[in-house]
């Protein structure tokens, strides 16, 4: 099967940290104490509705890995060309929920831009979601049978990768080869708190088990001095990869 053009080459590519906080000038401070030692920075809503965007922008042109996470669904016109858009600022990853009609509609719009270089994620099922959640929205099937189907119809669609927990990642690798890049989230180093994931795993386990990106946050981002915790991580990383 042929590699994915996203697949990282080295640990450092592989680690993901989102600039979960509420404003640019604290999003500025947090990539400044972690540059060099974080492979792609990830951009969510919180700092998105707050001048993220234009903020992602500036990364980007500076040539930063930006993951843009704003998990599109929406109609098909709709998605089709706000990928079409996205497509011009410069981003590495964007996300958008794994249903069939919205991953179609996304590779449309980056397909008519003509940007190979945006990779498009499908958004399985959230990691802070567990089958009573499932269950309460109204889904049958344990929650990996859905996150399963999600990344079947993902590589139909021809999507570069999908997000999904690391516990999954096992399970989907030989369904996806190495065609499809796996992200995960909810990665915590030994001894980190879980807080609101319920389906979490260590750098070193989720390697090992598959995955090819972990989004590693608040361990990071909270801690007192982050780029000392993310280097640790990318070692922890590197072990497992040897």
């Amino acid at each position: 099967m042929p590699t994915s053009p996203f697949a990282p080459k080295t640990a450092l590519d592989r680690l993901m940290l989102p600039v979960d906080v509420p404003t640019v000038a604290e999003a500025e401070k947090l990539v400044a104490k972690t540059e060099g030692h974080v492979g792609v920075y990830k951009i969510g809503m919180e700092l998105q509705f707050a001048g993220g965007l234009e903020f992602a922008r500036e990364l980007a042109e500076g040539g930063k890995k930006i993951f843009l996470d704003v998990k599109l669904h929406d109609i098909d016109n709709t998605i089709t060309k706000a990928v079409r858009n996205v497509a011009k600022m410069g981003m590495t990853f964007m996300t958008l929920h794994a249903y069939p009609k919205t991953m179609r509609a996304a590779m449309k719009g980056l397909q008519e831009e003509g940007n190979p270089n945006l990779c498009l994620l499908g958004v399985t099922v959230l990691t802070s979601m567990d089958e009573d959640d499932l269950v309460a929205a109204g889904y049958r099937g344990p929650v990996a049978d859905v996150v399963e189907a999600r990344a079947r119809d993902a590589r139909a669609a021809g999507m570069g990768g999908i997000v999904c927990a690391a516990t999954e990642a096992e399970k989907l690798r030989p369904i996806l080869g190495d065609e499809l890049v796996i992200v995960t989230p909810g990665i915590r180093p030994s001894g980190s708190a879980a807080d609101d994931q319920r389906r979490v795993m260590t750098p070193a386990d989720a390697i090992r088990s598959g995955s090819d990106y972990l989004v590693v946050g608040r361990p990071i981002s909270k801690a007192s001095d982050p780029g000392a915790v993310a280097r640790s991580v990318v070692d922890e990383i590197a072990a497992a990869l040897s």
